[in-house]
């Protein structure tokens, strides 16, 4: 079978936006090439190591590679990725260049070359993510591994906003707690939280496809006896109030249901907002302490914001 390899040419701020719509378009995988972290300084916080090679990242911005399958309607699927990419100006978000650029790959090339971009990536203090073809033994007892298979859709969890998610959740969460993971994609963050002690995980999201990739996770994880995996939306699916609630998605969403987010955090709670770029800090920001939350830490990495709230008691 033959693939289309379609490029997009964008920003940063545009990764998620335009990531979700090549996975609706029906794209089997996505690569990031980012020409910021080839160019960044890296502190050795956890150990890493990093070779990185020029060839594989563009001079500015970033590179989005879809992969279609080569069929009668291509042709459209590809007149509606940038149809769908150009509407997102009308939600002032930057798509840069906005260049796009089609080639043709086999299938052989494409179900293995991916592979060599994804290898153990440790993110903070205590999470390590691991692809699932890897051999991988933890350096320390209090080491936590997250297994991923980054081909089923929805990236790698090495995203800045899900880790500085990751990161918030080792902040807050507490054995025994209720956790609500809202927009759950790969199912990552509600898998951390499980990992951390949460006695109680619901996961929910829109997309039956992030739900069906979640709950398999889930279960390569081993975690599906404290994890449920949902279709729906907060108000819908929603019962019983969480102490910790994350939401990593857009900022013009999360500023949608604050009100709604506050009704299921418990008092005293924590509410995790991620996804934010940072020219939207503000106004996210003053979203939650209009209804209500306090905000006790804001999280940055390179041009993403994470922001930790509480309600009070």
């Amino acid at each position: 079978m033959k693939w289309s390899e379609l490029s997009i040419h964008t920003t940063n701020e545009a990764i998620e936006s335009i990531s979700n719509i090549l996975h609706e378009a029906g794209a089997s995988g996505v690569v990031i090439e980012d020409s910021d972290d080839f160019s960044k300084e890296r502190e050795d916080q956890f150990g890493e190591i990093w070779s990185l090679n020029a060839d594989d990242f563009p001079k500015d911005g970033v590179i989005l590679k879809a992969y279609l399958p080569v069929n009668s309607f291509l042709g459209e699927t590809v007149e509606a990725i940038k149809l769908a990419v150009n509407n997102l100006v009308t939600f002032d978000i930057n798509i840069g260049a906005n260049v796009v650029t089609i080639s043709e790959v086999n299938e052989e090339e494409w179900a293995t070359a991916w592979k060599k971009y994804y290898h153990p990536v440790k993110i903070s203090q205590r999470f390590t993510i691991v692809p699932t073809w890897e051999t991988y033994n933890p350096v320390s007892s209090d080491e936590l591994i997250i297994e991923l298979d980054p081909g089923m859709a929805f990236g790698t969890g090495t995203h800045p906003t899900t880790v500085m998610s990751l990161q918030a959740l080792e902040k807050t969460v507490k054995t025994g707690e209720r956790v609500i993971d809202i927009g759950t994609g790969s199912g990552v963050l509600a898998i951390g939280a499980a990992l951390l002690g949460a006695k109680e995980v619901h996961a929910l999201d829109l997309d039956d496809i992030a739900v069906k990739a979640a709950g398999i996770n889930v279960k390569l994880n081993k975690v599906q006896d404290r994890v449920t995996v949902a279709g729906g939306n907060l108000v819908d699916t929603i019962d019983e109030p969480g102490d910790v609630v994350v939401a990593n998605i857009l900022a013009e969403i999360i500023m949608s249901f604050t009100d709604d987010a506050y009704k299921v955090v418990k008092p005293g709670g924590h509410y995790i907002t991620s996804g934010i770029i940072s020219a939207k800090k503000n106004d996210v920001k003053e979203a939650l302490e209009g209804s209500g939350f306090v905000i006790e830490d804001i999280m940055m990495m390179e041009d993403w914001v994470t922001i930790i709230s509480k309600k009070p008691e």
